[in-house]
């Protein structure tokens, strides 16, 4: 497995690739707070890290930390407001018909199977969501997307596509199946 990289870093945020398999806030021993944690204080530091925003455990990425309470408050405020902008790369099992597009569902999270539905109508738990994608490359049997999120609903990038019959390759949970070797 991967380890962590920091990618960059000063007094308030630490920006670093969070590998697939580690969780992206505390919870286990492959954890980025963990990770980061023993980074800060190998370097000296008193470990103080804030998640500001999440990504899958099967998921790697960038993302990024605060290093100060200050700093987290007004960098989840900005990803709050939109400010900054969130994009993933994401390989769908199946082809997509047109090259570019927006999806826009309405979302409903169960908590309790840890799982998230598209459904047809508003009610309670039920919350908007929307993502852009552009195809970037294809095979007979898989689509290569760079997607972008406007909205950041839990599991949202896998259950927008699977509704559609495109799980994200090797998504066990939303039909994707096991194997996330990728031919692309």
């Amino acid at each position: 497995m991967d380890t962590p990289s920091i990618v960059y870093e000063d007094a308030h945020l630490i920006l670093c690739v969070k590998p697939a398999g580690y969780l992206s806030e505390e919870g286990g021993s492959l954890s980025m707070p963990r990770w980061l944690a023993g980074y800060e204080t190998e370097k000296g530091r008193r470990p103080e890290i804030y998640v500001c925003h999440r990504l899958d455990q099967a998921a790697g990425g960038l993302m990024v930390y605060a290093r100060r309470k200050e700093a987290a408050g007004r960098l989840t405020a900005a990803m709050g407001e939109r400010q900054v902008t969130k994009e993933y790369l994401a390989v769908c099992k199946g082809r997509i018909a047109e090259k570019e597009g927006t999806l826009n569902d309405l979302l409903f999270r169960d908590a309790a199977r840890n799982k998230t539905f598209v459904v047809k109508r508003p009610r309670k738990g039920v919350r908007e969501a929307s993502l852009s994608y552009t195809v970037l490359e294809e095979t007979a049997e898989l689509t290569l997307v760079k997607v972008r999120l406007h909205t950041g609903r839990t599991h949202q990038i896998r259950v927008q596509f699977a509704s559609r019959g495109l799980p994200l390759l090797g998504d066990g949970r939303y039909g994707g199946g096991t194997d996330s070797r990728c031919p692309l």
